[in-house]
């Protein structure tokens, strides 16, 4: 099989559209044709390329084709291609509640390492026990970004979006008891956010979280400083 198949039709051209490469999903592919596509668009791509939801047989496979490809046991993320650290890009906080919440937390911090911004964890900082994460604020508020990872009742991005300026993405995980849905208690919750700014994601998406938070520091690598301007009323003489 190769990228000529009938059943193949990658979008090579997606990241000179939108600066990402194309993702190859693992779930319902066979270990080779993840290969294929993944040889494929790390051949024809500048930046990361990624497989998610991969099994350690499509890890094997791509292994095969990119001998440098890494996976990721806990999150089940291939990282195909890495992309060159770029220090314009600013850093990313990934920060979660609990242990249960790491594998998702993981395909977060990554994802986004591979993409090429600066990472730094805080781990273990539930509100159950508030403690912890006022400990870290400083730390956070020092990020560009910050992306929060939590189950249960999911209220640990507002508190983070409450202690600092740090713009949040937040991640639902569908870890908790029956009454928590499978993660749909955390979305909501995250949804309802009485801090206002809170961005949020599908539950157990730390993927999609990342590449959203590699687009909002993009912008300002794209653009550049904003214009200075005259305060209001101040008039050249």
């Amino acid at each position: 099989m190769d990228e000529r198949s009938p059943s193949f039709h990658l979008d090579v051209h997606r990241e000179l559209r939108t600066g990402q490469a194309e993702a190859v999903y693992g779930p319902g592919k066979t270990p080779e044709q993840v290969a294929v596509a993944a040889g494929t668009l790390a051949r024809r791509s500048a930046g990361a390329v990624f497989v998610t939801r991969a099994t350690p047989k499509q890890a094997a496979a791509v292994a095969e084709v990119l001998p440098e490809a890494f996976y990721d046991e806990l999150s089940r993320l291939i990282v195909a291609r890495r992309a060159e650290r770029d220090p314009d890009l600013g850093s990313v906080a990934v920060v979660s509640a609990g242990t249960s919440d790491l594998p998702v937390a993981d395909e977060a911090a990554e994802t986004a390492a591979a993409l090429g911004i600066e990472v730094i964890r805080v781990s273990d900082v539930g509100i159950a026990g508030i403690h912890r994460v006022l400990s870290q604020r400083e730390r956070i508020e020092a990020m560009d970004v910050a992306i929060v990872v939590a189950g249960m009742d999911g209220a640990l991005p507002t508190v983070v979006s409450g202690l600092t300026s740090t713009p949040v993405i937040a991640v639902p995980t569908s870890v908790g008891y029956g009454a928590s849905f499978d993660g749909l208690a955390a979305l909501l919750t995250m949804l309802n956010s009485c801090a206002p700014g809170v961005t949020v994601v599908n539950i157990d998406n730390g993927f999609g979280a990342a590449h959203a938070a590699h687009r909002m520091l993009t912008i300002g690598v794209r653009r550049g400083p904003p214009p200075s301007r005259s305060l209001a009323g101040d008039r050249p003489s």
